[in-house]
C-alpha cells in the first residue's frame, strides 16, 4: 500500500478538485476500512457510523494532509483513534455481530486460513459459525492487541505499516500480535476441539 498524496495530487489539484479527488480516494479504500471498523467494534451499523465519522474528519483535514503519507494508513489511524475515543467505552456492548447482518463491504475480506471448504451447505454453516467465534475471540483482546491482529491477519498490512498507524515501534507491534494470537488460540481452542469431537 504505497499510494501517496504525492502520486495522486498536486497543490493546484487540491485547490480545484478537492472534493472529487477525496471521493475517488474514499472509493478506493472504503471496503478495507469498513472491514477494519467492523472487526474493531463487531457491529455493522456502528462500523458504518465509525467509517462515516472517520471520512468526515479526514475531509475536514484533507488540505493539511502531508505529502509522502499513505492515504489509507492515515485513515486507518483516524478510525482507530475514533474507536478508542468513542466505542471502547461502551463496555457492556457486545462485540459479536450476527451472520444475519450481511454487508457488501465484507464480501472481499481477506480470508483467515482455516480449511479448504467446499460448497457443502453444512461446511458453509460451520465456516460462518467459525467467523462468529473469531469475532468473539477478538472481543476478548485488549484494544491494542485487537487492532494489531486485525491489521496484520485480516487487513494484511506489514509490521511497518501497522507501527505507523498505531504510532508505536515495530517491536511493540510484534509483541502485540504475538500476545493477541496467543489469546485468540486459547479462546478458540474449545470451539475447535468441540468440532473435532463431533466429527469423530
Amino acid at each position: 500500500m504505497s499510494n501517496t498524496i504525492v502520486e495522486t495530487l498536486s497543490g493546484t489539484q487540491v485547490a480545484q478538485d478537492r472534493i472529487e479527488i477525496f471521493e475517488s480516494l474514499v472509493r478506493t479504500y472504503e471496503k478495507p476500512l469498513f472491514q477494519f471498523a467492523f472487526r474493531l467494534c463487531g457491529n455493522h451499523h456502528e462500523a458504518q457510523d465509525l467509517l462515516q465519522e472517520g471520512f468526515f474528519r479526514a475531509y475536514k483535514s484533507f488540505n493539511k494532509f502531508e505529502d509522502g503519507t499513505a492515504f489509507d494508513r492515515w485513515l486507518y489511524q483516524i478510525i482507530h483513534n475514533l474507536y478508542i475515543d468513542h466505542y471502547r467505552k461502551k463496555k457492556n456492548r457486545p462485540l459479536v455481530s450476527s451472520i444475519d447482518e450481511p454487508s457488501p463491504y465484507l464480501e472481499n475480506e481477506k480470508p483467515i486460513e482455516i480449511a479448504d471448504w467446499t460448497n457443502n451447505p453444512e461446511q458453509e454453516a460451520v465456516r460462518f459459525e467459525l467467523g462468529e467465534q473469531i469475532q468473539a475471540g477478538l472481543a476478548e483482546l485488549p484494544t491494542e492487541y485487537r487492532s494489531a491482529v486485525i491489521l496484520c491477519d485480516i487487513q494484511g498490512l506489514s509490521y511497518e505499516e501497522i507501527a505507523q498507524i498505531l504510532r508505536c515501534s515495530i517491536g511493540t507491534v510484534r509483541s502485540r500480535i504475538h500476545r493477541g494470537r496467543k489469546i485468540l488460540r486459547r479462546v478458540l481452542l474449545p470451539y475447535v476441539q468441540g468440532k473435532e469431537v463431533k466429527e469423530v
